[in-house]
């Protein structure tokens, strides 16, 4: 690929944003070299690495490359016989860590699932794990060698731990004796050695060795002669320290030559790797897609956005080249998008062929090109002399003398900058030379005749950028097949510029131009038409669609219920019939035994009353399950505590206990049953209140009902004192009593019993209560007690 072309398309600004996706310095460097390729097996390879390492980082995430350092030059000089300074020792460290977690990352697959194109470069890690543990058992930093690094270094540094006690020691005792002659009562260090800041006149009071004076002469550092040989034998064990260090650096090096070959597969595989998800970072950043590629210079994008522009804003465009026609002529006004357009097609191509994902939709396709040649913008230059036409034509010759069969050519403004005449001619005739070369052509121009051209010459097709009127604005879309529109006199009309002007200005238009212009607008109304009412049919289509799979899904429902109540009513028939054959056959029997005397006319009779008791049992039975399930039933809207309701799903009545919340669910009590139901299920029974009732009933009586309208089936004791637990349980068992209530349930809950002893004490005197007992599981356990009356 042509230098001037990886500029022009701003290819090097995509190698830029891909060169900050990498973590490792190896790792920017091969994005930085990353030119496109012209191997499809290489180009398709690329790809499918970036795709997979893509679909990795959408699964997990990326994995971290930061600690991939370069240990080539280190690892040269280790291998004739130097040794590792422990600043490589940690860089070594950081890169078997990288290795490490880079492994750990490639793990937690399934078996079952199909081995990826990165999947060699994961199991070719080497963590050296041994090496890695004892360099870092060995060295905790830069300026640090652990104790345990060796027997010899833990023994010495002992050895100064002790001798360094010894010399504080004396020397504290020197600090207390002497502290008069003492310029500031502290220890310091000179030269490796402890001293004692003395007053210039008192020297001759501290015997020892001056080792420093301070600037201005008045306090001089003296060594005092008591710890001058425990500063000498301190002096001996760091250079024995040293030289320790040094044999377990040696030590460390000689285990790390072992594995030089590991270390470099390492560093090569995590720079390989940390490239590839680069590369797969950027395609996350802009959605970017794998294109299919073609040797047979076919060009389909669908739906491609330019990376370098603001996401938000651009405008995706389908583009085709190759297939039907090998040159496409894109016209339209200026700031349309034709520019952008042609940059698309070269930058794209680039890309797809450096095995970079593309910014555009599924599917969309790219050729293998063996050069792309761009002559795009203002290459006026004044050093040269060359004006704006001379520039281009220049760029134009090179490319005419290198391009080939296998060559894709951009022009924008093919021959602008000269009498326009004079230029169209010169355009039509280059890309006819182009065209004869079977050449993958797409050129922008303002020129009428071009247009023409298109649509005259076989395998050349026209393109414009959309503009709408209306606003005054492109609307970006690229439509190919129709050729585009000044647009002059109507964005003019309304700029504001006279109709005067623009009628004159017209009437100075050839009658070929005018009808042409006039042409091209028909079509372009009639291909605005055709694509909103292609939208509605669509739409149509879908609605349709949808209503299709809805009525067919409804008709499977119908289907399967069908079946299943025929399945149902069948097993029902069949077990009915047998039961009636039993029956039948058992009475026939009977029938037999009295004939022959051995069964009495009132054993025929309470055997008739027992065949008669039966089938009224399943009659009700039969009543009772069509009144379960009534079709409709109307949802009580305002139900209060203590209403009469029917729960559907149990067949049960009961009363509620506690209004519905926001979803319709209430709890209602059925004897010792309390369950949680929906609003639905329940069907509210009306009673007829007591005191409506035509018969005179006493006053007893009377007051029997409303007990029963009001009394609650529990009572909730939790939280108060056994007094008056006691005295509250009394009257509410008294009330339940007279409502003819079967069962109440008493809440003491289980705390520490005492409230349940003082309730079973109280219960025991109580002559109308004939049982009690602690709940069970799902009525309360031992936190309640059930009582019946008599």
């Amino acid at each position: 690929m042509n230098e001037k072309a990886l500029r022009t398309l701003e290819y090097n600004k995509i190698i830029g944003l891909l060169t900050e996706q990498a973590a490792s310095s190896s790792g920017k460097e091969l994005c930085r070299h990353l030119i496109p390729s012209m191997d499809l097996a290489a180009i398709q390879l690329a790809q499918r690495q970036t795709a997979d390492a893509l679909t990795r980082i959408y699964r997990k995430g990326a994995p971290s490359f930061a600690g991939c350092h370069d240990m080539g030059a280190s690892l040269k000089r280790l291998e004739i016989g130097g040794t590792f300074h422990i600043e490589e020792f940690l860089r070594l460290c950081s890169l078997l860590e990288t290795a490490k977690r880079v492994k750990q990352y490639s793990r937690g697959e399934r078996e079952d699932e199909p081995k990826d194109s990165l999947e060699e470069f994961f199991t070719g890690l080497e963590p050296l794990t041994p090496l890695h543990q004892e360099i870092q058992r060995c060295i905790l930093s830069e300026d640090e060698i652990a104790d345990d690094a060796s027997s010899n270094l833990k023994s010495i540094r002992r050895s100064i731990r002790s001798v360094n006690d010894k010399i504080r020691t004396q020397m504290n005792t020197m600090l207390n004796s002497a502290r008069n002659h003492l310029q500031d009562a502290v220890i310091t260090m000179r030269n490796g050695r402890y001293c004692l800041p003395v007053k210039a006149e008192s020297k001759s009071q501290v015997p020892g060795m001056i080792h420093d004076q301070s600037a201005t002469g008045s306090t001089l550092f003296i060594e005092p002669m008591s710890v001058v040989k425990l500063n000498n034998d301190l002096k001996e064990l760091f250079l024995k320290e040293q030289d320790e260090i040094e044999v377990i650096l040696a030590d460390l090096s000689s285990q790390t030559a072992e594995y030089i070959p590991a270390i470099r597969a390492d560093f090569e595989l995590l720079t390989q790797l940390d490239f590839i998800f680069a590369k797969a970072s950027l395609a996350k950043s802009y959605n970017g897609t794998a294109p299919v590629f073609n040797q047979d210079g076919i060009i389909r994008i669908r739906k491609g956005r330019h990376p370098l522009l603001d996401p938000k804003k651009v405008v995706p465009i389908d583009i085709r080249l190759g297939e039907d026609f090998n040159l496409l002529i894109v016209t339209g006004p200026n700031t349309g998008g034709k520019t952008v357009s042609l940059k698309t097609v070269g930058l794209f191509t680039l890309m797809g062929q450096a095995g970079l994902h593309i910014p555009a939709a599924d599917r969309s396709q790219l050729a293998i090109f063996d050069d792309v040649f761009a002559d795009i913008g203002d290459e006026q230059s004044i050093e040269q002399s060359l004006s704006t036409f001379s520039s281009h034509m220049t760029n134009i010759v090179s490319i005419l003398e290198h391009v080939t069969y296998n060559s894709l050519v951009l022009f924008d403004e093919l021959c602008a900058g000269t009498d326009p005449t004079e230029g169209a001619a010169l355009a039509i005739s280059i890309l006819s030379r182009l065209h004869e070369m079977g050449v993958r052509t797409m050129a922008t121009t303002h020129y009428s005749e071009l247009k023409v051209f298109a649509l005259s010459a076989p395998g050349v097709e026209n393109a414009c950028c959309e503009f709408s009127v209306e606003s005054l604005s492109p609307t970006y879309r690229l439509l190919i097949g129709v050729p585009g529109k000044s647009n002059a006199f109507a964005i003019s009309g309304k700029l504001g510029l006279g109709q005067d002007i623009i009628a004159d200005a017209r009437n100075r238009m050839d009658a070929e131009d005018e009808s042409f212009e006039d042409l091209i607008s028909n079509l372009e109304e009639n291909r605005i038409a055709m694509e909103q009412e292609k939208l509605t049919i669509q739409q149509y289509k879908d609605e349709i669609e949808s209503l299709k799979q809805k009525l067919e899904q409804k008709q499977a429902r119908l289907d399967s219920q069908r079946e299943k109540i025929l399945r149902q009513a069948n097993e029902e028939a069949h077990a009915i019939l047998r039961e009636a054959k039993e029956v039948a056959d058992e009475t026939i029997k009977n029938f037999h035994k009295f004939g022959k005397g051995n069964i009495s006319a009132k054993e025929m009779e309470q055997e008739r009353d027992r065949l008669r008791a039966k089938m009224n049992k399943a009659e009700k039975g039969m009543a009772l399950k069509q009144e379960a399930a009534p079709e409709n039933h109307k949802i009580p809207k305002k139900l209060r505590i203590g209403d009469s309701v029917k729960v559907l799903s149990l067949n049960l009545k009961g009363t509620v206990h506690t209004l519905p919340n926001e979803k319709g669910d209430l709890y209602v009590q059925m004897g010792i049953l309390r369950s949680l139901v929906n609003i639905k299920d329940l069907v509210l029974l009306e009673e007829p209140s007591p005191f409506k009732s035509k018969s005179k009933g006493t006053g007893s009586g009377k007051l029997k009902m409303s007990k029963s309208l009001s009394v609650s089936t529990e009572i909730n004791l939790i939280g108060k004192t056994t007094d008056e637990a006691v005295a509250l349980l009394d009257k509410y068992l008294d009330d339940a009593y007279l409502a003819h209530m079967p069962s109440v349930r008493v809440v003491h809950g289980k705390g520490t019993g005492a409230l349940r002893k003082a309730v079973h004490s109280h219960l025991k005197r109580l002559k109308y209560v004939k049982s009690f007992r602690l709940g069970e599981f799902g009525e309360g356990d031992s936190g309640v007690t059930i009582v019946e009356f008599k």
